[in-house]
């Protein structure tokens, strides 16, 4: 699923000639291109889809949000292990956590 998530903006920098930020999601921290919305300032909340933010939220719309995304596991779903959600839907353990409980190859 992909789903457009409001976030806070914490920090910008600049990338390659690009306006980028660290988004908060919740406790959730991921660089976005800020392009689209160039005046977006620290603070603001912004609507963030594939990693571009698309328009600015208010505080309020933008928390109770989030709030909702965390209590239907939304947001484990857009920021979780990849891996770990796959498997769970399959039926399978988590390859991750089985390849951490094989024993490391001896050297020598």
């Amino acid at each position: 699923m992909c789903l457009a998530v409001p976030g806070k903006v914490l920090s910008l920098h600049e990338r390659d000639g690009t306006l980028m930020s660290v988004v908060d999601f919740g406790g959730v921290h991921k660089d976005v291109c800020l392009q689209y919305i160039p005046d977006a300032a620290v603070g603001d909340y912004v609507v963030v889809h594939v990693g571009f933010a698309i328009q600015r939220l208010d505080e309020e719309s933008a928390l109770r949000t989030l709030a909702e995304f965390e209590h239907l596991g939304v947001l484990n779903e857009e920021f979780g292990d990849g891996f770990a959600i796959a498997a769970k839907q399959a039926g399978l353990d988590n390859p991750a956590i089985e390849s951490s409980r094989e024993e490391p190859e001896a050297r020598s």
